[in-house]
């Protein structure tokens, strides 16, 4: 008996030492990869010169209506507040006669001036590259073809889009909807969304509402409020979710007041959109866990881009933050196919790989669903490693995520 025992925990540690040369690779580098926790320091010391050059109080800092206010979208504005190269000053004046711009000053704080390749500046600041003629379409998504009432976006049997402004803490630099942006900042007409909710009324099929914009939490908690509660109100909308980059956009938003009022229409959801672990700053850290203590539930929803988070190595680790952040990976979406944002796609191949890299290598609640979205307004699409390989009588043959095929019995 002993020298079974012996030999099975020799076996678990010859198992458990390859187990750990599995993923060798990526402790050689996870911690080199930058967090925003990590750089908290450097953050401060960005966002004490903003503030002095804006003449902010901390108060300031901390109202979510200041920093909305307050976001830069002058080329003039933002060389006085960051040190930043004339090269980039020049890529963003010749892309923002075509392409608006903003970013708030917390989200600038989160720029390291001195990295040409910094992926905060990436996400946020013009480049010269969306003026390429590489093709791609304003709406590719076709979302005009898809609007049969207000604000309403529809694609699925179940469930819909309203879209309650155009209005955002920034744009985003690969924004699908970036042909919405416009010239000037406006919520929606109410009028419109009467006719949104009212669509809903009339098709008891729709369980589930999605609000998004632009960003909803860039309305105020009244304007909101005047919303949930007509839908609350509809006895089969059984769900409500929320699109926002808010809370990393402008973390000041997520106040205990706005919880203290989403917490009355559960069960309600938060989606929001991380792609890099810079982004999970201790602001951010502050900001789902307000949400969650108001019991609602928090998903991300990144966008592959190339030079921002196309490494296997960078996904693991950005979808390990956000578990300790209170926040699920929910979607990894394929770059969509948007007019001035070829500079960000990747090959479908790089995704795979990406998924390759997750499955088994970490725990299952870090691995996303990778999902390519079809042109036309289709719908998403999951995209998969192969891990199907045959199928025969009282059997199916599978791979491993360590690679090793085996037949698995099917019951016939």
């Amino acid at each position: 008996m002993e020298k079974n025992l012996d030999e099975n925990r020799q076996a678990a540690l010859k198992r458990a030492s390859q187990l750990k040369d599995t993923i060798d690779d990526y402790l050689q580098v996870k911690s080199k990869i930058k967090t925003g926790i990590k750089m908290k320091n450097e953050i401060e010391n960005n966002k004490k010169l903003i503030m002095s050059k804006l003449k902010a109080t901390e108060d300031n800092w901390n109202d979510w209506k200041w920093q909305l206010d307050n976001r830069i979208t002058d080329i003039n504005d933002l060389k006085e507040l960051i040190n930043i190269s004339d090269e980039t000053l020049e890529e963003i004046k010749l892309a923002e006669d075509k392409y608006r711009w903003a970013i708030s000053p917390y989200f600038l704080s989160l720029i390291e001036p001195g990295d040409p390749d910094c992926v905060i500046k990436k996400q946020a600041l013009p480049s010269s590259l969306e003026l390429q003629n590489n093709g791609g379409k304003l709406d590719p998504m076709k979302e005009e073809l898809t609007n049969p009432a207000g604000t309403i976006t529809r694609r699925y049997p179940d469930r819909l889009i309203i879209k309650l402004t155009n209005i955002c803490g920034m744009f985003c630099r690969h924004c699908q909807r970036r042909r919405e942006i416009g010239e000037t900042d406006q919520h929606h007409n109410q009028k419109e969304i009467n006719k949104s909710i009212e669509y809903i009324k009339n098709n008891k099929e729709i369980r589930d509402v999605l609000l998004t914009g632009g960003d909803p939490l860039t309305l105020t908690n009244e304007q909101l409020e005047k919303t949930l509660k007509k839908l609350r109100a509809i006895d089969h909308v059984e769900i409500i979710r929320i699109g926002s980059r808010m809370p990393v956009s402008v973390p000041q938003r997520i106040t205990d007041e706005l919880c203290d009022m989403l917490e009355k229409y559960h069960p309600l959801y938060i989606n929001i959109q991380v792609n890099h672990p810079k982004e999970l700053t201790a602001e951010v850290y502050q900001a789902t866990k307000r949400i969650s203590k108001a019991g609602i539930p928090i998903g991300n929803q990144a966008v592959l881009l190339k030079g921002i988070n196309d490494n296997p190595h960078v996904m693991k680790k950005l979808n390990q933050e956000l578990l300790k952040a209170r926040v699920k990976p929910y979607y990894i979406f394929h770059a969509k196919n948007v007019k001035g944002t070829k500079h960000f796609q990747t090959s479908v191949s790089t995704g795979i790989e990406i998924m390759e890299k997750l499955r088994g290598y970490t725990s299952g609640m870090a691995i996303p669903t990778y999902i390519i979205n079809a042109p036309e307004g289709l719908g998403k699409t999951p995209i998969n490693p192969i891990y199907n390989i045959s199928q025969g009588k009282g059997y199916i043959k599978i791979r491993t995520w360590e690679g090793k095929v085996i037949n698995y019995p099917d019951i016939l």
